[in-house]
This record gives structure tokens, C-alpha cells and sequence, in this order.
């Protein structure tokens, strides 16, 4: 992407991001793309119809009983409830986490995700080690992540696909009992929201 914002400045570049560039160079010369433009798309997706979306859904099930039932039985209507629903967001499960069950989401056929609640992909999502080791080894991967669950604790892993996209319900932090409804929103990641963070109060 435009001025390498997505890239660590202390690695190289892939193959893949080399590539985009170039194609991208080519085609702004061509004045085909507008470089603003592509700069302005990405911050609208990791900014504003990015994770803050699915934190304040988060926040809503934490706060409103009722929705966190509406959630968790219809999740593409009570998504929909505050405005969130479009293109790859069309169809939402809401699976949630709890003292014995930890779910984590994957798509293990490409990078299926749900872009309305959650904005782009982090590429590590979209990366086959991911892909492949999350089904055979949950457990390994989440402590690659810095999650270490219980041994009693069931993980349960979720296939995105086409039709079919899936929203983490973290559990509620310890000590929050006083937060307004925004202030718990600032405690949802985005990693929670896939299932490869636990979060805290902070």
C-alpha cells in the first residue's frame, strides 16, 4: 500500500508487497488509480469501519443482556441493530467465550472475513501458517499469540467460508462492573474479537 504503512520499517518487503507496489506505480503513472484515494480507503477500513465496529458490538452484548441474546441467536440482525452489515458481512455467527470454552476463527480455504465489523485482514490472518496449524494445533498457536488457557479449557475452532462468517464474544474482563458502554469498547481488540487475545482490564 501507499508509503508502506502496513510494513515494520525494520524488515524487507515480500515478494507479494514488492509486487503491489510495482503494479501500483505502473498504474498511477497511467494516472488509472489515485494514490489519496487507495491512502484514503485503507484508514476508512482500519479506522472507522474497522475494528471499533465489532468492539462496539462487543460492548452492547456486555452491557445489554437482551442484545447479547439477540447476538448470539441472530448475529447478522443484531449486527445490523448499530449499522453494521454490508458486503462480506452478510451472513455472522457470534460465538461466545467463557470460562470453559475459548473459540478461535479461521478460513482455512482463504481469508474469508468480516470486513463490516472488523475491517481488513491482519496479513497473518490471510497466511497459510496460520491457516494450516490453527485446525491441528489451537493450542500451540494461541501461545505463539501470548494466550495460555487452562488445560480444561475446550478450544473450539471456526471455519469462515463465503457464506458463513464468524465474530468472537470475548469474555468480559474482571473488573469492569462500573464502565459506560464506550469505555468497554476501548478494551476490545480486534485479535479478541478473532479469538488470539484475552483481554484485560486496563
Amino acid at each position: 500500500m501507499p508509503h508502506d504503512h502496513p510494513h515494520p520499517h525494520n524488515r524487507p518487503l515480500s515478494d507479494v508487497e514488492l509486487r503491489v507496489k510495482a503494479l501500483e506505480s505502473i498504474l498511477t503513472e497511467k494516472e488509472l488509480i489515485d494514490p489519496e484515494a487507495i491512502d484514503l480507503i485503507v484508514e476508512t477500513y482500519e479506522t472507522k469501519i474497522g475494528p471499533r465496529n465489532g468492539a462496539r458490538v462487543v460492548a452492547r452484548a456486555w452491557s445489554d443482556p437482551a442484545y447479547k441474546e439477540r447476538l448470539l441467536s441472530d448475529a447478522t440482525a443484531a449486527i445490523s441493530e448499530l449499522g453494521f452489515s454490508g458486503v462480506q458481512g452478510e451472513d455472522m455467527v457470534v460465538v461466545e467465550n467463557t470460562d470453559e470454552v475459548h473459540n478461535i476463527v479461521v478460513c482455512t480455504l482463504c481469508s474469508c472475513y468480516p470486513w463490516p465489523t472488523l475491517g481488513l485482514p491482519p496479513v497473518w490472518y490471510k497466511a497459510a501458517p496460520y491457516r494450516a496449524k490453527v485446525v491441528k494445533d489451537p493450542r500451540g498457536v494461541l501461545e505463539e499469540f501470548g494466550v495460555t488457557l487452562p488445560e480444561d479449557t475446550e478450544i473450539r475452532v471456526w471455519d469462515s467460508n463465503a457464506e458463513l462468517r464468524y465474530l468472537v464474544l470475548p469474555k468480559r474482563p474482571d473488573g469492569t462492573d462500573g464502565m459506560t458502554e464506550e469505555q468497554l469498547a476501548e478494551l476490545v481488540t480486534r485479535d479478541a474479537m478473532i479469538g488470539t487475545d484475552v483481554l484485560t482490564a486496563q
